[in-house]
């Protein structure tokens, strides 16, 4: 975002932006009924939004507005949509033995289309198969709390497709490719998590009733894939995004706006899901539904709009909030993931490194920033949206349908002290220590 400003950024410009977090974070837990009307949501982004925008616009900070809205959030939505649209298009049907090698091997395949189709997409197309599979099973909350830690956060790590934070990530200039570079963390983080889920579902299948087992072994559906053509449309989002940038077109870095184009190309990819996958097998078999991707398209709109002073707050004052080293950044960015949406949180943090470039002596610039700032930057928002049901918006999708299946998921603060601080901290730990 280039800064054309004249004076410094007052603190109180970012309220609104706080505000906007707090009803994310809190407004599924207070006011539920209320909240989940995607009306709502957008009633509180344009009366947060609009009023900022004059404030701004007044200031002269109308360039960084506009930047940040055609640049950030038109490709972010249509990323988003376009995956939403595509994913939706694929069903997944059957029940198989519920053993543990088999919910492993669930949980090991969803950590790897995640980064490919998207922590939401991966994670809408196993979660009812995993469910039908362990239906007569007893014990299987732990199952699904393992798959959102893995399924829905922690295998989207591979590419800019697989979490918002890192599209947001790539959008600010870290090429494509560069996400294969936390191959490592993401290989350590997912196969230790399925290892420890391994071990607790050999135990908690061993607690299963003879009668359970043996209804489990005679009531099997094959695996069916229907739709699987919508994996040729994936592919070309796959391909928009690593090669229509700048690294390899160099229109786009003279003229930005031919950037347009990649956009383009995904819109047609879920143009083409759309007329050519049957509407039975997505709207019926899928339940796909548009409220979920207008609920984000809804709320990321008060939060693109709102960020702007926060983010140019953040770069004016870098130096004075006291995060100055890669495991600060991984944890201050965790932190603030788990409890607000992780997105907007690693664009926060890409924005206060950029302005700590000039104080240390790193070598090699990924996106602007050092690039161990930006690795921290990235596993944190990525691994720590796992911590809460409100760090990463697959989570209370997986939760809900886990519920809908008559599957007695924790309370809120049980997931954080019963699953994600036993867990997943000692986990996020382990990497930060091998891998920052």
């Amino acid at each position: 975002m280039e800064q054309h400003l004249t004076e410094a950024i007052p603190l109180w410009l970012s309220i609104p932006f706080v505000v906007m977090l707090l009803f994310i974070a809190i407004g599924p837990l207070f006011f539920h009924h209320w909240w989940e009307e995607n009306k709502n949501k957008l009633i509180i982004s344009l009366v947060l939004g609009i009023p900022l925008s004059i404030i701004l616009i007044t200031r002269g900070l109308h360039h960084e507005l506009i930047h940040q809205m055609l640049f950030d959030y038109i490709p972010f939505i249509i990323l988003l949509g376009a995956l939403f649209v595509i994913t939706g298009g694929i069903h997944l049907s059957g029940d198989i033995e519920a053993k543990p090698q088999i919910n492993a091997l669930f949980l090991g395949i969803g950590a790897i289309l995640a980064s490919f189709m998207g922590t939401t997409g991966a994670a809408m197309l196993l979660i009812r198969p995993v469910i039908n599979t362990n239906q007569e099973r007893k014990y299987k909350v732990h199952t699904i709390l393992f798959f959102i830690a893995i399924v829905a956060n922690a295998g989207g790590m591979l590419t800019p497709l697989g979490d918002p934070p890192l599209f947001l990530l790539y959008l600010r200039g870290a090429p494509f490719s560069w996400f294969f570079n936390l191959a490592g963390p993401w290989l350590f983080v997912n196969v230790l998590l399925i290892l420890i889920y391994f071990i607790i579902d050999r135990y908690y299948y061993s607690k299963e009733s003879t009668k359970a087992i043996k209804e489990d072994k005679e009531h099997i559906v094959p695996i069916r894939l229907k739709g699987s053509f919508n994996f040729i449309f994936l592919a070309g989002v796959v391909l928009a995004v690593a090669f229509l940038n700048e690294h390899y077109v160099s229109a786009i870095h003279e003229n930005h706006y031919y950037s347009f184009i990649r956009e383009g190309v995904i819109l047609l990819m879920a143009v083409l899901s759309l007329l050519t996958t049957n509407k039975i097998m997505r709207f019926t078999d899928n339940k796909f539904t548009w409220g979920p991707i207008v609920e984000v398209a809804f709320l990321f709109l008060g939060i693109f709009i709102t960020m702007v002073p926060a983010l140019l707050y953040l770069r004016e004052n870098a130096s004075s909030f006291g995060i100055n080293t890669p495991m600060l950044f991984y944890y201050a960015t965790g932190g603030l993931s788990a409890f607000l949406d992780n997105a907007p949180t690693a664009v926060s943090f890409h924005n206060l490194a950029l302005g700590m470039v000039d104080q240390f002596d790193y070598n090699a610039l990924v996106a602007d920033i050092p690039e161990v700032l930006l690795k921290a930057i990235s596993l944190g928002a990525v691994f720590f949206g796992a911590m809460t049901y409100i760090g990463n918006g697959p989570n209370f999708m997986v939760k809900a349908i886990a519920e809908e299946n008559k599957i007695n998921m924790p309370s809120f603060f049980g997931y954080i002290f019963k699953f994600s601080i036993v867990i997943l901290l000692p986990v996020y730990i382990l990497a930060q220590l091998l891998f920052l």
